[in-house]
């Protein structure tokens, strides 16, 4: 291949094409093959990503202009792929991830009937798609047709136990609220196109362009693109339809919550990040919703039983922490931990996966305890991810986090203070999630038990491979100060936020001062690990209900609840009155009361019609002595 960026566009027509073969063929396929087609049509997409990233490691970078999507009076769009250093770095999250997620769901749902299987691959197939679609776009209308796209798929994948009534409100709620935040999106795309004709990422970025944009036009612009980054990325107010997104299989929520759907919202701010440097009173916004919504998701997830919903607000969190990245000028960080967190949180959703696939579908962590010794490998890996997680060194999320921190450090010491809370409540519930499923004795049934097994291959070598990713992948961004030239990551985006740099005012932490931080942020996490080791690892099921502020983050701070009272109810009420007063008695009746005034009045009318020539010669001459009438006196 001379240009390997020719063949870019297969990239996302090949998960396409695996969705339309999966989807069309489901009734004669073989699940072998279903399951084959699906992984390898993302494997295929990996293997050209890689060599698309070893191009544009080497300095080359390319906006490929394909055909013009839209093209009127002066608004022209392409359909344009950009392809330089962020998109090539989530095209390897987005691929690699996504790849060995489909070769573990070869295993994990081959229980499903055939054409099931086949549907689900097809669905998973473009979900890939849709996120592939989004990172590669050129411009925002691109972006935003991906972005519609993992939304959809999001409804069909968190839906798809269909016969489930609470599994479709599940997926009803992801789908609603996800449509909150696209209509800020669309509203700061139209303001882009209103007020620059253009929405191509290198002509809004551009200093002819930015100049013809009032601060005010940039900070509502931003503002309105934070809306919609705030529903796809689950970050206060619109987060609760993440935890709910539970009811999907294992495998799709660790696809929607690692790798792809959760992290458009990051990826489009960081994609934006000039306009948003410009814009202090956005950023500053950013830098709150972030914080807040990773302590309260952190704190939620203090107490939750089910070991999908810990790792659920655990995502919530996590995505926090990259809005306080993105908040405070760290951007490189930011994605940073995108990348880390795909490992680690792919890895313990997968490993969740496994505990759940070995007890027959028992997620309660109350019901567990004891699998250290029955399944091995799926123990160990976890307990990386763990670590990774909790951000203790040298595994990949100490890299990554602790760069946030030091960022939330130089904009404002209370980001700091508050983001060492979080990172403290992140090492304890994810030991407290650890000691309850690993640890002691096991707490579930004696047919449980007896068939405790460790998962197949299939399922044990994506957990191995991440394992190794959570690691070792962390050693691409080490700090400056700890090793010159070891920030790898930062060199290689340095294209990408050398600008929003130029713009924001640095703020220079001392290499002690970094060195301390670091210590404090690591120290705080092991003396909450150790906490929740020892009270975790010997956990006894007691009957005894949540008292107090336990019963009260046991019941999510009852968010869901208050949502219910004030918007949903009111809008359900609403509506069945529209539907039953307004529509079936107001627009229905007089629609249906037009209907019969006219049959009435012809029923009436016809008596008039008697057959009786006398009658009619009667009525003529009455009608021409009114009109006689009419034209003397009036």
């Amino acid at each position: 291949m001379n240009n390997i960026f020719d063949f870019a566009w297969l990239i996302p027509v090949l998960p396409l094409i695996g969705f339309i073969i999966n989807g069309g063929g489901r009734n004669v396929l073989s699940k072998g093959m279903s399951g084959f087609i699906g992984s390898a049509v993302v494997f295929l997409s990996f293997v050209i990503s890689i060599l698309v990233f070893c191009q544009v490691l080497k300095g080359q970078t390319a906006t490929i202009h394909y055909f013009d999507f839209i093209n009127i009076d002066n608004l022209k769009i392409g359909f344009d792929f950009k392809l330089d250093q962020l998109s090539s770095l989530f095209l390897l999250i987005i691929t690699g991830v996504g790849f060995l997620i489909h070769v573990y769901s070869t295993s994990y749902m081959h229980g499903e009937p055939a054409k099931d299987f086949a549907k689900y691959f097809s669905f998973l197939n473009l979900f890939v798609f849709s996120m592939l679609l989004l990172v590669m776009g050129s411009n925002y209308v691109i972006m935003f047709m991906g972005w519609e796209g993992v939304g959809l798929c999001s409804y069909l994948l968190i839906g798809y136990w269909y016969k489930n009534k609470d599994f479709t409100r599940a997926g009803n709620k992801a789908f609603i609220m996800n449509r909150i935040g696209d209509f800020g999106f669309l509203i700061a795309l139209f303001w882009m196109i209103d007020k620059l004709g253009t929405v191509s990422y290198d002509q809004v970025f551009s200093t002819e362009n930015l100049a013809k944009l009032t601060a005010t036009d940039i900070k509502w612009i931003t503002l309105f693109l934070l809306l919609g980054a705030t529903g796809k990325s689950a970050q206060i107010p619109l987060y609760t339809w993440l935890p709910d997104a539970m009811a999907g299989p294992t495998p799709v929520s660790a696809l929607i919550h690692a790798a792809t759907m959760v992290t458009a919202g990051i990826y489009m701010i960081a994609r934006s990040n000039v306009l948003y440097s410009l814009a202090p009173v956005t950023m500053g916004v950013v830098a709150i919703i972030g914080l807040t919504t990773a302590i309260l998701a952190a704190s939620i997830a203090l107490k939750q039983n089910d070991i999908k919903k810990v790792l659920a607000y655990s995502t919530v969190s996590q995505l926090g922490y990259m809005f306080l990245g993105l908040g405070v000028g760290a951007y490189t960080g930011a994605v940073f931990h995108v990348m880390t967190h795909a490992f680690f949180k792919a890895l313990l959703f997968l490993g969740a996966g496994s505990v759940i696939h070995a007890l027959g579908g028992e997620q309660d962590m109350r019901n567990m305890g004891g699998l250290k010794k029955h399944m091995k490998i799926t123990h160990i890996t976890f307990l990386i991810a763990c670590f990774a997680i909790a951000g203790l060194p040298p595994f990949s999320g100490f890299f990554s986090k602790d760069e946030i921190l030091a960022g939330a450090y130089g904009a404002h010491p209370a980001y700091w203070a508050i983001g060492v809370l979080g990172a403290a409540m992140t090492a304890f519930y994810m030991f407290r999630l650890y000691g309850m499923t690993f640890l002691g004795k096991f707490r579930g049934t004696q047919a449980q038990e007896d068939h405790l097994h460790e998962s197949p291959a299939v399922i044990t070598i994506p957990l191995i491979i991440l394992a190794i990713l959570s690691l070792f992948g962390g050693f691409i961004g080490i700090p400056e100060f700890m090793m010159k030239g070891g920030h790898k990551l930062q060199t290689f985006l340095d294209p990408i936020f050398s600008e929003s740099n130029k713009i924001l005012k640095e703020h220079p932490v001392s290499h002690s001062t970094e060195y301390l931080l670091i210590g404090i942020s690591v120290g705080v996490a092991l003396v909450m690990l150790v906490w929740a080791w020892m009270k975790y690892s010997k956990y006894q099921k007691t009957n005894e209900e949540a008292k107090g502020l336990s019963k009260v983050l046991e019941n999510k701070w009852y968010i869901d609840e208050t949502h219910d009272s004030i918007l949903v109810r009111p809008l359900f009420a609403f509506s069945n009155f529209l539907n039953n007063i307004f529509e079936k008695k107001g627009i229905d009746g007089l629609v249906n009361g037009v209907g019969k005034t006219v049959n009435y009045g012809a029923r009436q009318l016809r008596w008039l019609q008697s057959g009786q020539v006398g009658v009619y010669i009667l009525l003529m001459v009455l009608g021409m002595l009114a009109f006689f009438i009419i034209q003397l006196f009036l």
